[in-house]
């Protein structure tokens, strides 16, 4: 049976979101596996484009013979300056599905989950240089909790990070995710916390905050009127960063008024934030925390 790179999570939901008209210009700025944008492609004319981002070269295997799909392979948050490439002023929607595609937590070498015992790498594009083992190894104490504290959300961050700091030494670095979870022991033992944990790493290692208010701004300015931006998020801290654009135009959530008094935001969230049915969290344990947030330029 052939390996399935990645399973979308809210396929028609999020690509609905984005109210496809057949001559326009879309971007999918997490290609993965492709799913998202074979089903937009599915609904373009001959005339529509898509612009598809992955910074990771596996995803490359997945780019299907179009003329219509344009494959970038960049990081989503220079979405602004290749849009200047290719010559792109206006957009007429994009899509994102943040987080990790099941390709990253399957493939054991790459070091993105507990499961397997690998190289702790976690470089989303494996062209960078910091790994996860790196960032283990090389900051202070201090700069670990920090790392813990605000990207896992882990109330043992200090604990944590004073266990991995006693652990590697001179002659011994943490080199695998066995190493890793030999230094935390039972501190972090419970799978929600060790979660956390790699996650925590996942986004200091790819800078995935910074990369998504980059994005978010610089989609902001492409959309054009009535375009829209569909995104999918897995945790609190991306999420908050979404709604935050969505609702006042900025990733800080800084409400600005107009001389009248009116919050002068370029989007209009539309409807309620959407959650995948109980049928396909059951089919696609990834999906259990995902969220839906659609929004049009105003």
């Amino acid at each position: 049976m052939a390996e399935v790179y990645h399973v979308p999570v809210l396929l028609k939901e999020s690509v609905d979101g984005l109210d496809i008209q057949p001559g326009g210009i879309y971007v999918d700025v997490t290609f993965g596996g492709g799913g998202h944008s074979k089903e937009i492609l599915a609904r373009l004319g001959s005339d529509g484009r898509l612009f598809s981002f992955d910074q990771d070269a596996d995803a490359e295997r997945n780019i299907v013979d179009d003329h219509r799909l344009t494959f970038v392979r960049s990081n989503f948050r220079y979405l602004g300056q290749w849009m200047r490439y290719y010559g792109v002023e206006q957009i007429d929607g994009l899509i994102a599905d943040l987080g990790v595609s099941s390709h990253h937590f399957d493939e054991s070498s790459r070091g993105f989950s507990f499961r397997y015992d690998a190289p702790i790498d976690m470089r989303m594009n494996q062209r960078a240089a910091k790994t996860a083992a790196d960032v283990l190894n090389d900051y202070s104490e201090e700069r670990l909790s920090d790392v813990f504290y605000v990207y896992g959300e882990l109330r043992q961050a200090r604990k944590i990070a004073r266990q991995v700091a006693a652990f590697r030494t001179a002659s011994h670095r943490i080199a695998t995710t066995g190493d890793l979870l030999e230094a935390v022991g039972q501190t972090a033992a419970d799978k929600k916390d060790l979660a956390r944990l790699f996650q925590a790493l996942r986004i200091e290692v790819n800078h995935e905050m910074d990369a998504l208010r980059d994005m978010l701004r610089s989609a902001t300015m492409l959309l054009r009127t009535g375009g829209r931006l569909s995104v999918l998020t897995y945790h609190s801290l991306e999420d908050r960063i979404v709604k935050n654009v969505m609702k006042a135009g900025n990733p800080e959530g800084r409400m600005e008024q107009d001389f009248y008094g009116r919050v002068a935001s370029p989007l209009k969230a539309l409807g309620k934030v959407v959650v995948p049915s109980a049928d396909e969290q059951a089919a696609n344990p990834r999906s259990r925390s995902a969220k839906l947030r659609i929004a049009e330029k105003i």
